[in-house]
């Protein structure tokens, strides 16, 4: 696997190019052909249709999915809800995320923009960068990185809207990945790992956060590891994984 060492001299040019990183994925035409089956009334029909040179959806707002007017007359329960079950039938990863915590992870992230996070295989561990843009949050492997360097494609990119985080005290979120790269439970061990590290209650857990971003040189990537090994996220993707990359 990738040492994370290699990484540092890389982090400068790799912050002059987030704000528009670029991927592949089927998931736009997956998710087309989805709404094309089944529409329910609070979901829009735009969804997916304007997409980026590298296949992930530009500018995906929040009314290209839902239909805002018609679920705010529902409550935040109900919202949560409907956002699930629609979901459920779609190979995706996707949250409800409560406003307080989603408040602590945007603060956070505003100050530490990235972060190095490792998804175990089979044998060891493949770590992925994750690059906030906005309310996205992008990962592309490190590997990637590494060898093809700003150029590199992402892998999957979360999005988060705060469009009902005011009058619902909920954030919504979806994502898009790259299926030849990933399989939803390695996404979501990715995304659930946001909130391990960004919505912590823990300061030596966020501590590693702020060390990647403003002490690169003290980054130990072995601590990353031993916190997502204490947490037990993962934990499933280890005996007997199948994964369509291996």
């Amino acid at each position: 696997r990738s040492s994370p060492d290699v990484f540092e001299s890389r982090m400068e040019k790799r912050n002059e190019v987030k704000k528009q990183p670029v991927g592949y994925s089927n998931q736009g035409e997956f998710i087309r052909c989805m709404e094309e089956k089944a529409r329910p009334i609070f979901f829009a029909e735009g969804l997916g249709t304007k997409t980026s040179k590298g296949g992930f959806t530009k500018d995906k707002t929040l009314d290209s999915i839902l239909n805002v007017e018609m679920v705010k007359e529902k409550s935040a329960e109900e919202i949560k809800q409907i956002w699930n079950q629609y979901f459920s039938a779609k190979d995706t990863v996707y949250a409800v995320i409560p406003a307080d915590k989603f408040d602590l992870i945007w603060k956070r992230a505003q100050k530490c923009p990235s972060f190095l996070y490792a998804l175990p295989r089979k044998e060891g561990y493949e770590f992925f960068v994750g690059q906030w843009s906005g309310t996205e949050l992008h990962f592309t492997s490190l590997i990637n990185i590494q060898t093809q360097g700003e150029t590199a494609p992402s892998q999957l990119v979360l999005y988060h809207y705060p469009e009902l985080q005011k009058e619902k005290g909920i954030v919504l979120m979806t994502a898009e990945m790259d299926s030849k790269f990933l399989v939803v439970r390695e996404a979501q061990c990715l995304a659930n790992q946001v909130q391990l590290f960004y919505a912590t209650d823990h300061s030596e857990t966020y501590e590693l956060v702020e060390t990647f971003n403003h002490r690169s040189s003290e980054f130990k990537y072995m601590s990353v590891i031993a916190e997502l090994e204490q947490s037990g996220l993962g934990r499933e993707l280890r005996p007997g994984q199948v994964s369509d990359k291996l």
